[in-house]
């Protein structure tokens, strides 16, 4: 018996389905959500947005080999020479990173609460750069499962009046209409709840190791700063460096 029901089953979801396309696979399922596909729609291209262009800024714009940008910069702090460590910071891809450093250099003149004031200041100000709207694909992820189990929610309502209340020969249509609608808000739900929620994951870890850089990298610049200060020749901000990078 069992055999035969797999049978049945295999027969059923081959029927016309080999000579569907993916998108009228995708179409003939989106009719068969009915309305509960809206709101996972909705869902679903917020989400897409923000992870692209999360991907963008993250992964791309605010990448910077931080090793080798620290070996660059110690050779003109351990030179004494501030107008070239600015200079040179300047010249650098404009990442966080660099903005926060150049901030604290430009400040060296000033002395050493000066450069930590202004490394602090630098860092409050890109870090929300750095983790806008990730958060919102959490949201979007658990917005998408609750709309996919509020379209189930309706496709089971409808089930149960066909039960009850729909004319006996009409019940077998409405019944499979109706969990039919149930699956595909339940299935479309999910696939738009779990790469969202992965995506934040993702982004997020990304996101507090751009931090922890900025952070680890203030540290090391400020202790160069201190402790170097004594060989630096020239205390002076060249117009030039200052208005080079600047946005």
């Amino acid at each position: 018996m069992n055999l035969g029901f797999l049978t049945n089953l295999t027969v059923l979801a081959n029927t016309g389905g080999a000579e569907r396309s993916l998108f009228e696979e995708i179409a003939r399922r989106w009719e068969a959500g009915q309305w509960g596909m809206y709101p996972i729609a909705t869902c679903a291209v917020i989400a897409l947005a923000i992870i692209v262009e999360r991907v963008i800024v993250l992964f791309v714009k605010s990448s910077i080999n931080k090793e080798g940008f620290l070996r660059g910069l110690k050779k003109h702090i351990y030179a004494g020479d501030l107008d070239k460590a600015i200079n040179y910071v300047a010249g650098q891809k404009n990442t966080p990173l660099t903005a926060v450093i150049k901030a604290g250099l430009m400040n060296v003149p000033k002395g050493q609460d000066e450069v930590q004031a202004a490394l602090d200041e630098a860092s409050l100000r890109e870090t929300p750069k750095i983790e806008a709207r990730t958060g919102y694909l959490a949201m979007l992820g658990n917005a998408a499962m609750l709309a996919g189990l509020l379209g189930t929610v309706s496709g089971l309502i409808s089930c149960f009046e066909a039960v009850a209340n729909v004319n006996p020969a009409d019940k077998a249509t409405i019944l499979a209409n109706g969990i039919s609608e149930a699956m595909n808000c339940t299935g479309f739900g999910l696939l738009t709840a779990i790469p969202a929620l992965i995506a934040f994951s993702v982004l997020q870890g990304r996101t507090q190791s751009i931090i922890n850089d900025i952070n680890e990298t203030s540290v090391s610049v400020l202790n160069l700063i201190v402790t170097n200060r004594d060989k630096f020749k020239n205390l002076n901000i060249p117009t030039s460096a200052h208005g080079h990078g600047e946005e």
